[in-house]
């Protein structure tokens, strides 16, 4: 099967139906003796500012690089949620993220009924530096948030801002991880690199932060965090596929150190927010060579025992 380009395809060049894409995915979980797969980021928001975000993509703005970026899964929230589960992904994130002020705690609330209304979901939160942000990542967390999402680069802000420091040291010593776009990937920002991030880890070294997309381009700068900190882990999210490869390729002589952080490499996919099939981000870690016990790990054992699945 042709698991790469912009849509489900078979060797035909024909569209693939989702039950047909389904079985796919779910024969590659079932290889590895699998029950099926924890995927640590993927995109659920108010359909509102969903829409936004696609717009934005379709619009080739500056933060996507001014790159082609067709959306694989354009569907309506309960379609999207219901393909995950055809696909076997037992938990599933609902990564959001505001882009100004007052916007976080918002998005938290929503979030909130999103997660009590649909199956598979890890409850997921977001914060923004602004004067009350300890206090509603303190009731998210009371309220049973699982993960957090930070996105340096749309939000525009250091991490290492003042105002989140309080924030940073609750989720710290709650132990609740948060997955963090912090890499220069697809186009730079004010404060995305590895120095803002390594600012933040030197004042709370045992703050949970799965560093979203490998950290690219800058992957090897966030290597180094995660051999230095050992509650750093990485997600794949877009990591190795054909699309991700032409634009920031990952160096071929850091694979080994893969191996190595094999307990902190966590599935991640983007989801819907993909130019390619879902099948294609599990193909493009399958074709690393890194053997089936490493993608055991991060295709589910190491996101099912941070998150207790």
């Amino acid at each position: 099967m042709e698991d790469h380009g912009r849509s489900p395809v078979d060797q035909a060049g024909t569209a693939q139906s989702g039950t047909e894409e389904a079985d796919e995915v779910r024969r590659f979980w079932t290889r590895l003796g699998l029950p099926g797969l924890v995927d640590v980021h993927t995109h659920f928001m108010p359909e509102r500012v969903l829409r936004k975000v696609w717009d934005y993509f379709d619009g080739l703005g500056p933060l996507t690089g001014g790159i082609e970026w067709p959306i694989t899964y354009r569907a309506e929230e309960e379609q999207r949620a219901a393909l995950l589960r055809d696909f076997g992904v037992r938990a599933f994130t609902a990564m959001l993220y505001p882009h100004k002020p007052g916007m976080a705690r918002w998005l938290n609330d929503w979030a909130v009924d999103f997660a009590r209304r649909t199956p598979g979901t890890l409850h997921t939160a977001t914060l923004f530096p602004e004067p009350d942000v300890r206090a509603y990542v303190g009731e998210a967390v009371e309220a049973g948030a699982h993960v957090f999402k930070a996105h340096v680069q749309v939000g525009a802000y250091d991490p290492a801002d003042e105002r989140l420091d309080g924030a940073w040291g609750l989720l710290a010593e709650a132990g609740v991880p948060v997955v963090i776009h912090c890499g220069s990937g697809p186009a730079p920002g004010k404060h995305t690199g590895p120095e803002p991030i390594a600012r933040v880890l030197a004042r709370h070294p045992r703050l949970r932060l799965i560093v979203a997309h490998m950290g690219m381009p800058e992957y090897e700068d966030f290597l180094d965090l995660a051999e230095r900190y050992e509650e750093v882990r990485l997600d794949t999210t877009m990591a190795f596929t054909d699309f991700t490869e032409r634009l920031a390729p990952f160096p071929r002589r850091s694979l080994p150190r893969l191996t190595h952080l094999a307990d902190r490499v966590l599935l991640g996919s983007d989801f819907p927010n993909i130019p390619y099939p879902y099948l294609h981000q599990l193909r493009a870690l399958e074709r690393l060579g890194l053997g089936d016990d490493w993608l055991r790990m991060v295709c589910h054992d190491n996101g099912a025992r941070l998150f207790g699945v």
